[in-house]
């Protein structure tokens, strides 16, 4: 075990250039701390009525992360910029609340299997895309557009016809391009901080998306699978 970690150490230390290395660390320390406020603001959400609002929550989020886009860093305001930062984790942690309540009600292991699940995808398609070929995955980028587009259709369309099947190919398929959207956002982070970009602020914004991306619909998954089975042994 321990050889096979210093092999893969050398051989990333060898495929990523020390700068490029130095970048991607700033930017998962953000990720951890993005996650960790998301985390408290689903904790206020769940044992407190302060913050409930559903509306006020959006707007929140949405105001955070324009202020962390419309501020560019200039080397003296990451302090202010990482605040707007975890403002908009803190209020996407709120708006988890409702669908962590629902899941709890069904089972509460669901959480931390989900929570897991999800680090290990993220994780595995992080370390995919960084030892991949320089810019291979970028490609992906017309692709996860049109299936955006498709999964607005599919959205419009469980509206207005209800169906079941409709909302699964929805829930599998948006987590299948979650995934491509985590190929995709490290190359092209990599891809920025060659080009000179080290915003590693904003950079986070993009994987922490992903991250809470994939979480949501495994957690949907899951605490489905649960309630069938439920289901079932009452019959």
């Amino acid at each position: 075990m321990a050889s096979s970690f210093t092999t893969f150490h050398r051989a990333f230390n060898a495929k990523i250039e020390e700068p490029i290395r130095v970048h991607l660390r700033n930017v998962y320390a953000c990720l951890t701390m993005a996650t960790i406020s998301a985390a408290f603001g689903a904790y206020v959400d769940l044992y407190t009525n302060i913050l409930s609002n559903s509306l006020f929550t959006l707007i929140a989020a949405i105001g955070f992360l324009t202020a962390l886009n419309c501020t560019r860093d200039n080397g003296k305001n990451q302090i202010m910029r990482l605040s707007f930062l975890l403002g908009f984790s803190f209020c996407t942690g709120l708006g988890l609340g409702p669908l962590l309540e629902q899941v709890i009600s069904i089972d509460p292991s669901i959480i931390p299997t989900a929570l897991i699940s999800t680090t290990i995808v993220f994780v595995s398609f992080s370390l995919s895309a960084l030892m991949a070929r320089r810019g291979s995955w970028l490609f992906l980028g017309s692709a996860i557009t049109t299936v955006l587009l498709a999964l607005f259709v599919f959205s419009l369309a469980s509206l207005f016809l209800s169906s079941a099947l409709v909302f699964q190919v929805h829930l599998y398929v948006g987590l299948l391009l979650m995934c491509a959207f985590v190929l995709y956002d490290t190359q092209l982070i990599v891809e920025k901080r060659h080009n000179g970009d080290k915003d590693f602020i904003s950079h986070s914004v993009d994987l922490f998306i992903d991250f809470i991306g994939i979480f949501r619909r495994l957690l949907i998954i899951l605490a489905q699978k649960a309630n069938d089975s439920k289901d079932n042994k009452r019959r």
